[in-house]
């Protein structure tokens, strides 16, 4: 039996580096031989926490949503070894009344890497992954290929922005300058957004937020903290934390717009709704993406510069590491593990 190197975490604090069989496509799958995977959140708690929110690892997991590749086999004939890819990492549910226009809220559907279904969807982060026809997205060969692994968090960040409404000529601000910020930031500006402001409790990530076309960091730890005006006319959340949802509610102007795109911790949360309701301010939330991955890989094509967002790359051999060094935001934005 012919094998190939995986990932699988087997439970909190169990990373494994396994052997597993190649898998064989059908005729309406394609195998890819991956080149990169991007270390998302989810991956991290699934790795340290044993579970992402409510979803427990009960089987051992290969983690992994944000990819890129090269086609290894098509069945159908229709991709050619080689065709440099990335992955839409969902499979959308049954069709809801009312929902027809966002598949991604449709009920029953599937994510790469996740432990929410049974048996899990197994994820990327291994050497040679087999997927629907569907789900693949071509890459134009002047897109390098670890750039390319941004697509799938960069479609996160569109989405938000489309969750917004226009930003054109705004003054906006992004709440957590980690990853998936630093996305919203290159997608602000990408947007015509007038400034573009970044808070976060740790200096590295604010950095790096200039780095990217921040035109002000406030840095709002704990000691010595800045306090965040208030006034701007939008503002994305991507800390999924209490204490950086109260921050942006307090920093948006009166009448303004909130977009929820951080993913809070499970259970009862300490907000201040009071601040939204004195100022009349309108919240939208943002979940995944529905096809803005497709807009993503133009945009990373068209933008070297958000490259910047990926600060390390590990090997294979070196993924233990990869993980904890993702887990360390003053240190890291996007971490990659090369497979290929």
């Amino acid at each position: 039996m012919t094998t190939m190197a995986a990932v699988r975490i087997w439970g909190a604090g169990d990373l494994r580096v396994e052997r597993l069989p190649i898998p064989e496509p059908d005729e309406h799958q394609v195998r890819l031989r991956i080149s990169h995977v991007g270390i998302c959140g989810s991956d991290l708690h699934y790795w340290y926490d044993g579970a992402n929110g409510d979803f427990v690892v009960r089987e051992p997991l290969v983690p992994g949503h944000e990819l890129s590749g090269r086609v290894d086999l098509d069945p159908s004939g229709t991709l050619r070894p080689g065709t440099p890819v990335t992955v839409h990492p969902a499979r959308f549910g049954v069709s809801q009344p009312g929902l027809g226009s966002s598949p991604h809220l449709w009920p029953g559907g599937s994510y790469l890497g996740s432990a929410a279904t049974w048996p899990h969807t197994q994820g990327v982060m291994a050497e040679f992954v087999v997927v629907d026809r569907t789900m693949v997205r071509v890459l134009p060969d002047s897109l390098p290929l670890d750039r390319a692994a941004l697509a799938e968090p960069l479609a996160v960040a569109l989405h938000a922005l489309s969750q917004a409404g226009p930003v054109a000529r705004a003054r906006t601000l992004v709440v957590g300058a980690g990853p998936i910020g630093l996305l919203q930031v290159a997608a602000l500006r990408a947007g015509g957004a007038a400034t573009v402001a970044a808070s976060d409790v740790a200096r590295g990530p604010l950095a790096r937020a200039q780095e990217l076309g921040a035109d002000s960091a406030y840095w709002v730890g704990a000691a010595g903290g800045e306090e965040l005006p208030e006034g701007f006319e939008v503002v994305f959340e991507c800390s999924g934390t209490a204490s950086g949802v109260n921050s942006a509610w307090r920093a948006v102007r009166r009448g303004g717009t909130v977009v929820q795109v951080g993913m809070l911790p499970a259970g009862p949360q300490s907000l201040e709704l009071s601040r939204l309701i004195s100022k009349e301010v309108t919240v939208r939330t943002s979940f995944r993406f529905i096809d803005e991955i497709d807009d993503a890989i133009v945009l990373l094509d068209g933008r070297p510069e958000i490259a910047a967002v990926v600060t390390h790359c590990f090997g294979l051999g070196q993924v233990a590491q990869a993980f904890e060094v993702a887990r360390d935001s003053e240190a890291s934005g996007k971490v990659l593990v090369r497979l290929g």
